[in-house]
């Protein structure tokens, strides 16, 4: 995979309460794009915001075990980039050969209709978001 075959998505925020965070990003200019949603496979519930700046995806806990809850102790709000690809599969397969790990597989994303997404860290902690292009 070359990074043309990357289409930048969004960045994931990382949040205690949607409410909360959605009024304070919009005294930035941003405002609701989609209605909220909540993916029991991920554990999460979320929101799209559109704005001045990179779309955002805030995401909150939906239970104990959500996985935000580990970037939300840390202190992280902003902990993925998401990036359309034309196949998830391949794409990990790529990001595997530069030394990354995938941490969720391929499974169906409520917020993207179904379409596969799969997580995957590269080196030095960045978290990559792979949502299957429509």
């Amino acid at each position: 995979m070359i990074p043309s075959e990357l289409s930048f998505h969004h960045l994931g925020v990382a949040c205690h309460d949607l409410s909360d965070e959605m009024t304070r990003f919009r005294t930035l200019g941003y405002r609701q794009e989609t209605d909220i949603f909540r993916d029991p496979i991920q554990r999460i519930e979320g929101v799209f915001l559109a704005g001045p700046g990179p779309r955002l995806e805030l995401l909150a806990p939906l239970d104990a075990a959500s996985p935000i809850r580990s970037w939300l102790r840390k202190g992280i709000k902003y902990y993925h980039q998401a990036f359309e690809v034309a196949s998830v599969d391949r794409g990990l397969a790529q990001m595997r050969l530069r030394s990354g790990r995938v941490v969720s597989p391929p499974a169906p994303g409520v917020a993207f209709g179904g379409r596969l997404i799969a997580f995957v860290m590269l080196p030095g902690m960045i978290l990559i978001e792979m949502i299957q292009a429509a």
